[in-house]
């Protein structure tokens, strides 16, 4: 069955097309909620969620442009709008600190280390990252969808950069402990 088609049946509560267009992105759209999410089991809740405002709303979607950005959207809006008009997301200080640089040319980092650190993050450090960093998000387009202001937005990055930088040279410290490098 052909994407267009899948989506016509969906648009008639067809069970089927459900299921089928479930199970062809799930995957990609999981792994979004997991970049939003705290943990693993707060993504599937996101998951599920996403896909019923997705099977209520999929008439909106008009055939233009990507089906699959469009589905990636409507999930990233849902785990924000859990976050949207939560006092975490304004900060008293919006001094803007030096910009930090992660160095990942490490092969001993793991993807899975990455995605827990970076899950670790307060709230508000997270999204921003993951909007701006993993997402290719402005500043300006983050400050209006967590409705906060553009400087909140540099400042939570700048500080979220900082906690998964510190977090890597731990990490790194920690392994270089265990496997001495031999002179």
């Amino acid at each position: 069955m052909d994407l267009n088609q899948l989506i016509n049946d969906c648009n008639k509560n067809e069970r089927k097309a459900q299921e089928q267009l479930y199970r062809l992105y799930s995957p990609k759209l999981f792994a979004v909620c997991l970049k939003y999410s705290r943990n693993y089991t707060e993504a599937q809740d996101n998951l599920q969620d996403g896909f019923l405002i997705i099977f209520n709303k999929i008439e909106q979607f008009s055939f233009k442009g990507s089906f699959e950005g469009w589905l990636k959207r409507i999930m990233i809006n849902n785990v924000l709008q859990q976050y949207r008009n939560q006092t975490f997301l304004s900060i008293v200080n919006e001094e803007i600190e030096d910009d930090y640089e992660i160095d990942l040319d490490d092969e001993s980092i793991s993807l899975d280390f990455l995605l827990k650190i970076i899950q670790e993050l307060p709230d508000r450090y997270r999204l921003v990252f993951n909007l701006y960093v993993l997402d290719g998000y402005s500043h300006q387009e983050i400050a209006e969808m967590l409705s906060i202001n553009i400087g909140t937005s540099k400042s939570n990055l700048a500080r979220s950069k900082m906690i998964l930088k510190n977090k890597i040279e731990q990490y790194k410290n920690e392994e270089n402990k265990t496997f001495p490098s031999a002179k």
